[in-house]
């Protein structure tokens, strides 16, 4: 029988059990401080995106189109619906909500539609804790180790708020969090099905970014990210050595063209400058939209051919990936068309020019010296923040990254060098994401972008530096850690739940974003955005 050692005791209820406990723990949470809250606390965006859903079942049209929150819109959308047609929701509609005159009613509706949207929140939420659990499990050797991952992810300081509110954060960081996922398996064993997988991915990047623009960041990322994770099995699989592999290249590139083709409408809507104009939005490069996308899009390529040379993948193969990417891409975007609106395919196709509009210093931010300056801004910021004795906030990642920065230096000392410049660029594109989030404060909900990257980097260690596990000191530091992680994670919901403050800032910008909505404490609607 194998000795009990510091991991045993830190995952004692076994791989199911174990996530089945950090769900439970999650259902118990949202009840404590979430579904019960007032409904109008957490109304910047739970209100917004409500708004835009009763709106869309009445028959109008999408208003909030800021980031532009597309996917989460339309998923609570159609929960409202199918809750409305099972009898168990009745304000499903604008329409239905009661005039602001009868504040009872009003209230009665409104809670009703909101309490629909939290637990939305939660099922999404939930969805994405088992699917990282899932690509976890296959990512490390010890189902410990992945255990431990998906504690940190589940009770982090930013996927703890997404539980209980409607953002538009928690979808899109988590495909293309996901995407990356598969693309590091994909990377580290080959299979005649590998395309397929990059494919998979570069369509979740899409989806991702038509739900939040901010995802670019993680976008770019990830191309480079990928290239140091192959290995010895990354060399293609007889099948893609073989001249029969043309006649899997000519589908796959079939299939990227009619993509493309059906997707073309859409790119040349979104890069119009009269469109663009339209949205507020000026090119950021060059005078031209499309200028930095076009650059984006060939890093991946170049990543992708780079990966090819490096680890022995087949000319075929890599065309198939190129396609199967482009294809992926192409059909993302196409989501865009289940609920066509102009803006949303400006917002989405022309993300940074979008992002710059809600920095602290839009002019400073339009200039690559400005920029640079507020990039290195927000790298002290980070730092900051990751000493948590500088900056404290509600999150507990930023203790994990206390062992994994030492533990970098290790596997490097230990000659591990391939994990060591793994978890490098991992930690390294946490801190530039977040870096560039400081100008908007960092807030706790863009944390599910950065907080993963840091629990990949530590998983690889650990998992590689397999002697660690039965140090005396894992337990403790192990057990400390979990600790934390659940009561900091707990910090955010537990303060909004708690907060005295009234309703009154709402009215600083229903007037914009709930132009049909009049509500019971605010003056008539004024049409001041929020900034």
């Amino acid at each position: 029988m194998r000795q009990r050692d510091p991991l045993d005791r830190l995952t004692p209820f076994g791989w199911r059990g174990g996530i089945a406990v950090a769900l439970l723990l999650s259902l118990v949470s949202f009840l404590a401080a979430g579904y019960f809250t007032v409904y109008w606390r957490n109304a910047d965006m739970d209100f917004m995106v409500i708004y835009n859903a009763l709106a869309m079942n009445d028959g109008g049209a999408q208003v909030f189109f800021d980031h532009p929150a597309y996917l989460t819109i339309l998923s609570v959308k159609a929960w409202f619906a199918g809750l409305h047609r099972l009898g168990l929701l009745d304000a499903w509609t604008l329409s239905a909500i009661p005039n602001a005159a009868d504040r009872a009613a009003f209230d009665a509706a409104m809670a009703s539609a909101v309490h629909a949207g939290r637990v939305a929140a939660l099922l999404t939420s939930g969805s994405i804790i088992l699917a990282f659990a899932w690509a976890a499990r296959r990512l490390v050797s010890d189902w410990r180790i992945a255990m431990l991952g998906v504690a940190a992810f589940t009770f982090s300081g930013g996927v703890q708020m997404h539980l209980r509110i409607l953002r538009s954060e928690m979808i899109a960081a988590s495909f293309c969090i996901l995407a990356l996922m598969l693309l590091i398996m994909a990377a580290r064993r080959a299979s005649a099905v590998r395309p397929l997988a990059v494919g998979l991915a570069a369509m979740l990047c899409m989806l991702g970014l038509t739900n939040k623009v901010h995802a670019v960041l993680l976008i770019a990322a990830i191309p480079v990210l990928v290239l140091p994770f192959g290995c010895a099995a990354s060399a293609s699989v007889a099948f893609w050595r073989a001249p029969r592999a043309w006649a899997a290249v000519l589908p796959a590139a079939l299939v990227a063209i009619l993509a493309s083709l059906a997707a073309w409408p859409l790119l040349v809507a979104g890069f119009a400058p009269a469109n663009a104009a339209a949205a507020g939005l000026k090119p950021l490069l060059l005078g031209h939209f499309g200028v930095y996308q076009s650059a984006l899009l060939g890093l991946a390529a170049v990543c992708m051919l780079l990966f090819a040379r490096l680890w022995r993948v087949s000319a075929t193969e890599t065309l198939a990936a190129l396609l199967a990417a482009a294809a992926g891409a192409a059909v993302g975007l196409l989501a865009l068309a289940l609920s066509y609106d102009i803006n949303d395919v400006v917002v989405v196709l022309n993300p940074l020019e979008k992002m710059i509009t809600y920095v602290d210093a839009p002019a400073a931010a339009g200039s690559i010296s400005g920029a640079i300056g507020l990039l290195l801004s927000g790298v002290l910021g980070v730092i900051r923040r990751y000493t948590f004795v500088l900056q404290s906030s509600a999150r507990p990642t930023v203790f994990l990254t206390w062992l994994v920065i030492p533990g970098i230096v290790l596997a490097w000392r230990r000659g591990e060098r391939q994990v060591a410049l793994q978890a490098t660029l991992l930690i390294l594109a946490a801190v530039g994401i977040d870096a560039l989030g400081v100008r908007r404060g960092l807030k706790v909900e863009y944390f599910v972008f950065t907080d993963p990257l840091i629990i990949l980097a530590g998983m690889i260690l650990l998992d590689r530096l397999a002697d660690l596990k039965a140090a005396r000191f894992v337990y403790p530091i192990g057990a400390t850690l979990l600790v934390l992680h659940v009561a900091i994670g707990q910090a955010e919901p537990v303060k909004m739940a708690l907060k005295r403050k009234g309703p009154e800032e709402i009215c600083e910008w229903n007037g914009y974003y709930m132009p049909r909505l009049a509500l019971p404490w605010c003056a008539p609607p004024n049409s001041v955005p929020r900034t």
